[in-house]
């Protein structure tokens, strides 16, 4: 059969890279075309698109670049009826893929949606629209199938992917040497994947490199961003930077700064004690006061129901109370330990790895009835 992904972002490029292997396990012969990164190409997608040429962030950024997010639009419109697939898998990325999931509905192609967009935080009312255009939805959250049924809509859960990321993969042995680490304790900063929230978190999470000489920090860059972006930190503070392995830093390091995002999760299951960070601009953040619905911004604390890690939004995220809490995990042991403890209630929710082939199987079945 054939298919159709469309991954928009790094974090969907890992999901759909893993998703193409369930598929392939239940369908060998399957036929892949995809916008999404190298690792989805790895897995044997043939990629239309890079996600680096679609990495934009925030209600203005994109108003700011809507003519070359519409020519995108329209050439994957083009793109997708003269491959004529089975079926187009959406990955997340919500403002793109919602409207290829409407023209692919209008046209009779089957849609299915792996990884919901985040309709339980912001404009709940847009259940509705992915009941109407996607056929079948794959969710990677527990509450999220309670969170649909409200809507009369029958989901399938199939656990989180990022188990399966993280138990394939195997720490390097010699990945402090390799790194230049040396044996100091590792304070990781992950600042984000996209070019606006790295230029907006970078400077605030090295503030705190002076308060805590007695670590090192180490920068989590990654390599579709240009070198500079980071490079420039480095004659201002002693830090060192790894490319393209968050997850070989998190398995050695003591404590984390971490943009909001996936890589919270990421570093929960890592269990790295972390403060989230986040600040967007003035106007944004206006916008996402009125439309926020949910209580939390990282996903640790979403699925945990409570407060697990600390979340430093806006006007919270200062030097100051960076390094109050940032002192919690790395010197207090009781507020680090509390913090653990938060992890495992996490893990136990969501399960064990297998989400990716589940979903795989689950989209392979569907589309032979």
């Amino acid at each position: 059969m054939k298919y159709y992904i469309i991954a928009g972002e790094r974090s969907g490029d890992l999901h759909g890279s893993n998703l193409i292997k369930g598929i392939r396990k239940h369908d060998e012969s399957a036929e892949i075309r995809a916008w999404g990164g190298d690792m989805m190409q790895h897995a044997g997608a043939e990629i239309v698109k890079h996600y680096r040429d679609l990495a934009f962030m925030g209600f203005f950024e994109v108003v700011k670049n809507l003519p070359t997010i519409l020519g995108f639009l329209s050439f994957c419109k083009k793109d997708i009826l003269q491959f004529q697939p089975d079926v187009v898998i959406l990955i997340d990325y919500a403002g793109f893929n919602m409207r290829v999931a409407k023209f692919a509905k209008l046209k009779g192609i089957k849609t299915f949606y792996y990884i919901s967009p985040k309709v339980w935080a912001w404009n709940q009312s847009r259940a509705l629209n992915l009941k109407k255009y996607v056929d079948k939805l794959f969710v990677i959250f527990p509450f999220e199938k309670d969170f649909f049924k409200k809507y009369d809509y029958e989901v399938d859960y199939v656990g989180n992917p990022l188990f399966d990321a993280i138990a394939d993969f195997t720490p390097a042995k010699d990945f402090r040497k390799e790194a230049r680490l040396g044996q100091k304790p590792i304070i990781a900063l992950l600042p984000g994947s996209r070019k606006q929230e790295i230029e907006g978190m970078l400077a605030m999470m090295l503030t705190q490199v002076y308060q805590f000489p007695e670590y090192q920090f180490v920068i989590a860059a990654v390599s579709n961003l240009p070198k500079e972006l980071y490079a420039r930190w480095q004659s201002i503070f002693p830090v060192k930077i790894v490319v393209d392995d968050a997850y070989n830093l998190l398995s050695v390091a003591d404590a984390a700064l971490v943009t909001s995002g996936t890589a919270t999760l990421e570093t929960a299951l890592f269990n790295v004690p972390q403060v989230v960070c986040y600040r967007g601009g003035w106007a944004a953040y206006q916008v996402y006061k009125r439309v926020i619905r949910v209580p939390f911004v990282s996903l640790v604390n979403l699925i945990a129901g409570r407060k697990v890690v600390t979340e430093l939004l806006q006007y919270d995220l200062t030097k100051e109370n960076l390094q109050t809490e940032l002192t919690k995990i790395t010197i207090d042991k009781e507020s680090r330990e509390e913090q653990l403890k938060g992890y495992e209630e996490i893990r136990n929710l969501l399960g064990t790895k297998g989400a990716s082939e589940k979903a795989g199987a689950l989209m392979v079945n569907y589309l032979k009835q």
